[in-house]
């Protein structure tokens, strides 16, 4: 039976649009597990290639670097060939980064990791300008931020698993690396299950019948002068996705090098790499929550809230030690849940004929996912990586003035008119 609330989260109670949600859930959860595996990543090939703090960032800055230069002509695209056969050019592509794991494990080429890396980035953005406003739009506006976080939360559920899978595919279950050692032939493992599983999907999804959305008609009005670049909830919009993104991807990338401290965690790597999973654990339940949350509370409210006790929770890691530090961290993951899916269709409000131009800029914007834990592993290596945490302290502040002012649309324009009105 179909709940009023759960109609409402799908559009209404359509069949196709359920159905549609359904086959893009999966989507979520696939790039959920591909993005945290390089947390995985980070402190392993940090032993492995004897790299510094920033050095080893170098893997979420050519991951994330990927949706900055992808990100518009991914939007141009996807505009032309609708979201469904965008789906399945991101899909591919990502496929084929992953297949490359196998010559730069053999080769043992830190650069050739870093260019899979690159390229399967480069599939995942396209996923992402394609399925997220096609969640958006299958439903009724009001309801977007619920729909959006609620197939987020699959995502989260790959973020989850990663850690787990991850460690025992690519290292062998090593127990203590610092120690044993890991073999650099067992990277490609997991990386070869996931290419013949993207392209499984790209086959299943060239396959159903999903509703014909995306495609924007080159003679028709923008809504506002400038398309998408000019309103001004967008831009503040993009804003807010670069410093989530940079603050996810900056705790996650220090978390078992933090944890494994003598006063924070005092564990091994291998060890503090497991609670990664806590970390994203916290997203994925959160997720769930506020899908239910924001069918009955202001999407800007609920974000506004988790930002302020993300701010409170990253200034007590950074001013304490042992326990407190290690779990006031960890507790991030669950403030972070609602974050990307509620900035994002804030952002989208109002663009109509703009959106897929407007979900172009959004996911340029992940590419705070590249530059900040570059800058936090500057920090770190220039002071230590507590105080480093400094930098996603301060993007949570942005995120909670965005929750509270920010994502109210207004186009640049009508600002400049109303300032003229008054004078």
């Amino acid at each position: 039976m179909t709940t009023p609330q759960s109609s409402a989260l799908v559009g209404g109670g359509d069949t196709n649009y359920r159905f549609a949600l359904t086959a893009l859930t999966s989507l979520f959860f696939i790039w959920g597990f591909i993005t945290c595996l390089n947390d995985i990543l980070i402190p392993y090939l940090r032993l492995l290639f004897d790299l510094n703090y920033t050095q080893s960032m170098l893997i979420q800055f050519c991951f994330f670097g990927a949706y900055f230069i992808v990100s518009i002509p991914a939007g141009l695209m996807v505009g032309k060939i609708g979201y469904k056969m965008g789906i399945v050019t991101g899909l591919l592509i990502a496929g084929a980064g992953c297949v490359l794991f196998y010559p730069a494990a053999m080769l043992e080429i830190y650069g050739l990791f870093l260019l899979a890396l690159f390229i399967l980035a480069s599939g995942v953005t396209i996923l992402q300008v394609a399925a997220n406003p096609y969640v958006t739009r299958l439903g009724p506006e009001q309801t977007s931020s619920s729909r959006l976080t609620m197939t987020q939360a699959f995502n989260s559920l790959g973020t989850t698993v990663a850690p787990f899978f991850g460690a025992w595919l690519i290292f062998g279950g090593v127990a203590d690396p610092e120690v044993s050692g890991v073999s650099k032939d067992t990277v490609s493992t997991p990386y070869f299950i996931l290419a013949a599983t993207l392209v499984l999907m790209a086959l299943v999804f060239v396959k159903l019948k999903l509703p014909d959305m995306g495609r924007v008609d080159a003679a028709a009005p923008l809504p506002t002068k400038g398309g998408a670049w000019g309103q001004r909830h967008l831009v503040l919009g993009a804003v807010g996705i670069f410093v989530y993104v940079g603050a996810e991807v900056g705790i996650g990338s220090f978390l078992a090098i933090y944890l494994s401290q003598s006063d924070i965690g005092n564990m091994s790597t291998a060890q503090a790499s497991h609670y990664i999973s806590w970390y994203f654990g916290g997203a994925m339940v959160g997720r769930f929550i506020g899908a239910a949350v924001m069918q009955k509370f202001a999407g800007n409210k609920v974000l506004l809230f988790n930002a302020t006790v993300a701010v409170i929770l990253v200034a007590t890691t950074i001013n304490s030690s042992g326990a407190l530090a290690m779990w006031s961290l960890l507790f991030v993951g669950l403030c972070n849940s609602i974050m990307f899916p509620t900035i994002f269709s804030l952002a989208l409000q109002n663009l109509k004929e703009s959106t897929s131009q407007g979900s172009g800029i959004l996911c340029l914007a992940i590419v705070g996912g590249a530059i900040v834990p570059l800058l936090q592993g500057a920090l770190a290596d220039a002071t230590s990586v507590q105080f480093a945490f400094v930098l996603p302290l301060l993007c949570y502040v942005y995120i909670a003035f965005y929750g509270f002012h920010g994502y109210k649309p207004r186009a640049f324009h009508s600002v400049a008119q109303a300032q003229e009105a008054k004078s």
